[in-house]
């Protein structure tokens, strides 16, 4: 694939997925994250495996003026975005909707919804003029339906879906395409965060099933991104096989 990529949140989890499957296809990155060791040490494991031309943009999706500034000043060689992958996103806690962390419920707000914004705001503007792209969103299943202890995470995912799909109506006049990834049960770092680092709590999430991986993830969001130009993948839900519903799992 001839082509760069933008992804945020790519330090791990789907985001890191899909930097080592977009870089073995030949494409050039341009890696974003809060962490810039983190960035430092996937930029050299992904150069240790593939031949790839990558940048560094590390800065926080929630902070529009660094966001702006970092876009804005691309060196002239990586003006180009062609793939925007919207990743960078997380879930904190299990509480009721009544008895909520009013704190955490601003960092998943501004990460999963106003984050995504900034980024879409700051790179699709090039696209258009350019005539081309494609911006791919990190939904989830959970945009869907409401599930005990996960409503405004929830309620984030399903402003995903709307924005996704808001965009895509925007944009039927131009050759842009707009894709909505929803994954059910993904074992990654997502339920270790949800639980603020109690990773016993978290690997019981995925006990008695198997689970999707971030590369099963990202081997979707590659599938969506090499399609033919005139075919648009508006929308995938990806779950594994023992499981129905966000909340509707057989556990053996």
């Amino acid at each position: 694939m001839n082509k760069t990529v933008f992804i945020t949140g790519s330090t791990s989890g789907i985001g890191e997925a899909c930097a080592f499957r977009f870089a073995a296809s030949g494409a050039r990155l341009i890696l974003n994250g809060r962490d810039r060791k983190k960035l430092q040490t996937l930029k050299e494991q992904i150069e240790a495996k593939y031949t790839a031309e990558i940048l560094l943009l590390p800065f926080d999706v929630r902070e529009r003026e660094a966001a702006r500034l970092a876009i804005e000043n691309l060196p002239d060689e990586w003006q180009t975005i062609d793939v925007l992958i919207n990743n960078a996103g997380l879930v904190l806690g299990v509480d009721k909707e009544f008895e909520g962390n009013l704190t955490d419920w601003d960092t998943v707000i501004d990460t999963n919804v106003k984050g995504l914004l900034n980024i879409t705001r700051f790179v699709v503007p090039r696209m258009v003029k350019r005539g081309s792209g494609h911006i791919i969103n990190i939904g989830s299943i959970a945009g869907d339906a409401a599930y005990a202890g996960g409503s405004v995470y929830c309620a984030t995912k399903a402003a995903v879906k709307a924005l996704s799909d808001g965009l895509r109506i925007d944009l039927v006049d131009t050759p842009l395409r707009v894709t909505n990834i929803k994954p059910g049960l993904v074992e990654t770092n997502f339920s270790v965060t949800r639980f603020y680092g109690d990773k016993a709590r978290a690997d019981a999430v995925y006990n008695g099933i198997k689970p999707l991986t971030g590369y099963d993830i990202a081997e979707t969001v590659f599938f969506a991104a090499s399609a033919p130009e005139h075919i648009q993948i508006a929308e995938v839900l990806i779950m594994p096989t023992n499981q129905a519903t966000a909340t509707i799992v057989h556990r053996i």
